[in-house]
């Protein structure tokens, strides 16, 4: 069922005024984003008429902006993401690892996204796949599927990766298969360890380097002395790694997968109420006892976009990477090989995914049910209306 309140439908709204409010802050990223998600599913965008065979129905459907930050463009990719990785399912346990930056590090990221946002998938890879190659943990050689993820539950700026891993790996000589322990990975206190350290190194190489440039409430950290005493900082705390339990199976993989792949940093489901001035959403605070924990947040239009856009990513930023064995380089040849040497011959799910597939490019008819099909007649793209420059002057 499609929500009532939608974030295109606040920009549209709203969007003109944040933009003339923010006319010195906003980039030329911000507004192309902006300009994509308002313009989604509009005659702006051109569409096609679509028809239904059993009632005769007819409707015209435009098109979506494909825009990766619109929460309407996501659903039908994650279908599609999701079927093609059917294929590269594994008959083990998979577990789930995520990664996170402490709040002084975090500040870092937001004004170096480009530079530090890579690190953190790198670095949570690198130290998943550093501490499994170990004899004393598993010895082996791990898969990692990755996604960025940089929001909280209120769309706070919070830097994470969730890693979906192969309970297991290939052996040095990729002779046979290492299955880890029933119910347990890696450890975490070792994990986090590790990863401190991998990407503190890591941070301070990229500034030695010359890649971090720091302005407004950080430009202090331009001076190498001072950023050297905030990385010393950060090495005196704890950071965070949480690994879940293991999927039940499959289905909850896919589903895990299809959750956190294609979301953005608020889905229209989420948004409860939208007046002239504010914007009421639905969010969870883990802090609190599970049955206390869903909560309703009111901000005002205006902060609401501004944390919006907190989360748009730089251009041409991959936010989901595979590492190990499933790195695309030659991720076909090693699942072929790991699914030999578990004794399964062949893919699972191949029919879902053609399956899959055609669902996301089809509807049903609102009225019998049945699908629509295309009917061939296409509707060009209507611009928008030009400001007038008809000017009233009373002097």
């Amino acid at each position: 069922m499609r929500s009532a309140f939608e974030v295109a439908g606040i920009l549209r709204r709203h969007g003109a005024s944040y933009r003339r409010e923010n006319a010195g802050h906003l980039g030329r990223g911000g507004r192309r984003v902006m300009a994509a998600i308002e313009a989604c599913r509009t005659p702006r965008l051109g569409g096609h008429v679509d028809a239904c065979d059993d009632c005769g129905l007819t409707r015209v459907s435009y098109n979506s902006c494909r825009n990766r930050h619109c929460p309407k463009c996501q659903g039908t990719a994650r279908k599609q993401w999701v079927a093609a990785r059917i294929a590269d399912l594994l008959p083990v346990p998979y577990f789930h690892a995520v990664f996170t930056l402490p709040p002084a590090v975090a500040e870092i990221a937001f004004q170096t996204k480009a530079v530090v946002y890579a690190l953190l998938m790198r670095i949570s890879a690198e130290t998943l796949q550093t501490i499994a190659a170990n004899p004393r943990w598993l010895g082996a050689e791990i898969g990692v599927t990755a996604v960025l993820h940089t929001w909280g539950q209120a769309m706070t700026h919070h830097p994470h990766v969730h890693c979906v891993v192969p309970g297991g790996g290939l052996s040095p000589d990729r002779s046979t298969w290492i299955a880890c322990r029933p119910d347990f990975f890696l450890p975490v206190r070792v994990l986090s360890r590790l990863f401190r350290r991998l990407f503190l190194t890591a941070l301070a190489k990229a500034f030695a380097q010359g890649e971090l440039h720091f302005f407004n409430d950080l430009a202090h950290l331009n001076d190498a002395a001072v950023f050297t005493r905030h990385l010393t900082q950060s090495r005196r705390i704890e950071w965070v790694v949480y690994a879940k339990p293991p999927f039940g199976g499959p289905d909850q993989v896919l589903a895990c997968l299809g959750r956190y792949t294609h979301r953005v940093a608020i889905a229209n489901s989420h948004i409860v109420e939208l007046d002239d001035d504010h914007v009421a959403f639905r969010w969870k605070d883990y802090r609190r006892n599970e049955c206390d924990r869903e909560k309703i947040m009111c901000l005002h239009t205006h902060e609401f976009i501004r944390r919006f856009l907190l989360h748009l990513l730089p251009a041409g930023f991959h936010r989901m990477r595979h590492f190990g064995f499933l790195a695309n380089s030659h991720r076909r040849d090693r699942i072929a090989l790991c699914r030999m040497l578990l004794g399964q011959q062949s893919p699972p799910g191949g029919q879902s995914h053609s399956s899959e597939t055609q669902r996301g490019k089809s509807y049903e008819c609102p009225d019998c049910r049945r699908p629509m099909r295309r009917t061939g007649i296409n509707i060009p793209p209507v611009a928008p209306p030009r400001p007038s420059s008809f000017r009233c002057d009373t002097s």
